[in-house]
């Protein structure tokens, strides 16, 4: 009886521990009841009917990353490149993640491959290389739509590398070094130019500013010669008046200005080397007296 009774406590404590399932935080298993999908166990402590129920399938719910192995695509202008990249993505639905595809994780690579192929192949090789950020987005919306029936949310692809044969590299190379050539002429001779225009600009003012110059010196000289006519005008009236009222000292004067103006005129002519002629000192002392004379007479008038 005793040994009846210790069978029963084992094999009630079998059933409870059968019947317990603990489910780790960030997963979610199916219960299967005689091969068929009952329900779906929630991470904490469940209870399932030992025996008739069973785990099913074990899903990891968590953000998760797969590598997608380098492939060979052909791009439409037939240049052949080899790409390779990452996706990201999540399961919502642990039962579709489980009964609606075999293989969930073999189903989503050979999906973006295969998308990757198609993408790319509708592109030119600039394209690729140029708009990494659209064959994403593309990507991603393709087969973000695809998967969802399989319960799972795709939420990023990324290409990580697109490596084009050695020979177009090599191609690419010379035709930027090329083009940087190109924009290293196309520079100098801007420079070549603008230091052109500069000095054309440059001597421009040179010029105005020697013209106004010119201008000016014109001006003054003629303001001076203006002056000086003025002075011999004077001169000249107030020696004629002397000379009308009798003074002999502005007869002096006028004689000895003529005589001092034709003796620098010889002296200062290119043909004569030697100059032999009498003088009369005496005479012109004599005139220069009368000056003398004579402007002492103007300022004591001009006083008065």
């Amino acid at each position: 009886m005793d040994f009846v009774i210790i069978g029963i406590l084992i094999f009630a404590v079998i059933m409870i521990a059968m019947g317990v399932r603990s489910v780790p935080q960030g997963n979610e298993y199916t219960v299967e009841r005689f091969g068929r999908y009952t329900r779906t166990l929630r991470p904490g402590l469940n209870l399932i009917i030992p025996v008739i129920d069973q785990i099913g399938q074990k899903q990891n719910m968590m953000e998760q990353v797969l590598d997608v192995d380098s492939q060979e695509v052909i791009t439409r202008d037939n240049a052949m490149v080899k790409v390779d990249g990452v996706v990201f993505f999540q399961v919502l639905d642990a039962a579709k993640a489980s009964y609606e595809v075999n293989d969930l994780y073999r189903a989503i690579l050979n999906l973006v491959m295969t998308n990757i192929r198609t993408v790319m192949g509708s592109m030119d090789l600039d394209e690729l290389l140029s708009q990494r950020d659209h064959i994403n987005a593309r990507l991603l919306n393709v087969v973000d739509d695809a998967t969802t029936p399989w319960g799972i949310k795709v939420t990023r692809i990324e290409i990580k590398d697109i490596a084009p044969p050695r020979d177009l590299v090599d191609a690419m190379a010379r035709q930027m070094k090329a083009e940087r050539d190109k924009r290293a002429a196309v520079l100098e001779a801007e420079g070549l130019r603008q230091a052109e225009i500069l000095k054309a600009e440059g001597e421009k003012q040179s010029t105005i500013l020697e013209a106004e110059g010119q201008k000016e010196a014109a001006f003054r000289e003629a303001e001076a010669r203006e002056r000086l006519a003025q002075a011999e005008a004077k001169a000249t009236q107030m020696v004629s008046q002397a000379i009308a009222e009798g003074d002999v000292n502005a007869i002096n004067y006028f004689v000895a200005q003529k005589y001092t103006e034709a003796l620098q005129q010889i002296a200062s002519a290119e043909n004569q080397k030697v100059i032999m002629m009498p003088l009369e000192a005496s005479s012109l002392i004599g005139s220069l007296a009368g000056i003398g004379e004579l402007a002492k007479e103007s300022f004591s008038k001009s006083k008065a």
